[in-house]
């Protein structure tokens, strides 16, 4: 328990020096010389001291919004290592090299689940494995159609209460399936009809035609 303990105040530490102090230098004080840092849906982060902490100092602390807010929802402490469960919120307000690459601030309102894996050696911070829904958080910019199966803010309500409604996504194709079958009915009705009708103009053309050769 006392490790656990360590672990869980190095973790602390290193997270209040990049979203209170924003500072680069504290940040990396508390990991080893080779670690790196992953941001897994984007593949962006650094290896090495050095170059985690100009990752840090250009990339990261500096392009933290004002507003931004971290909701702890769970930790899991075992050996050597933390998994840390939180909602990030925040007003999509500057640039975010690091979760938006190329994406001018937007001014929209963001609340994504983020998920951290922690690897200690010792008492320092070994790498960072950070998971979250890219998909999600481009939805509530205004760059992915909700027409597609993913959701929005929301998910990030339904992590901190869980008993929100789930499976609106399987309702909604359901819905747009049936929606379709329907329409590819008429329209084969349709069909069905403009064909009868136009065997019925090839029988009357013929038979005129027949006609026309008897006299």
């Amino acid at each position: 328990m006392e490790t656990e303990g360590r672990l869980s105040s190095v973790w602390d530490k290193h997270v209040g020096a990049e979203f209170a102090a924003k500072d680069a230098d504290q940040a990396v004080a508390t990991m080893t010389a080779d670690s790196y840092v992953n941001l897994i849906p984007v593949m962006i982060g650094a290896r090495g001291r050095d170059g985690v902490r100009e990752f840090y100092a250009n990339h990261f602390v500096s392009q933290l919004p004002p507003d931004i807010e971290i909701v702890p929802v769970s930790r899991t402490i075992g050996q050597d290592q933390v998994v840390d469960e939180m909602i990030i919120r925040f007003t999509h307000s500057i640039r975010m090299d690091w979760l938006l690459p190329g994406i001018l601030p937007t001014g929209k309102r963001v609340e994504v689940p983020f998920v951290a894996i922690v690897r200690f050696e010792g008492e320092k911070i070994a790498h960072e494995h950070l998971y979250w829904d890219q998909a999600s958080l481009l939805v509530q910019i205004g760059l992915l159609d909700r027409m597609l199966p993913v959701r929005g803010g929301e998910i990030a309500a339904q992590v901190l209460n869980p008993t929100q409604p789930m499976n609106d996504l399987i309702h909604d194709a359901r819905v747009r399936a049936g929606s379709r079958n329907a329409s590819n009915g008429t329209r084969g009705n349709i069909l069905s009809v403009r064909a009868e009708l136009n065997r019925d103009l090839a029988r009357e053309r013929k038979q005129k035609s027949n006609e026309s050769d008897t006299h």
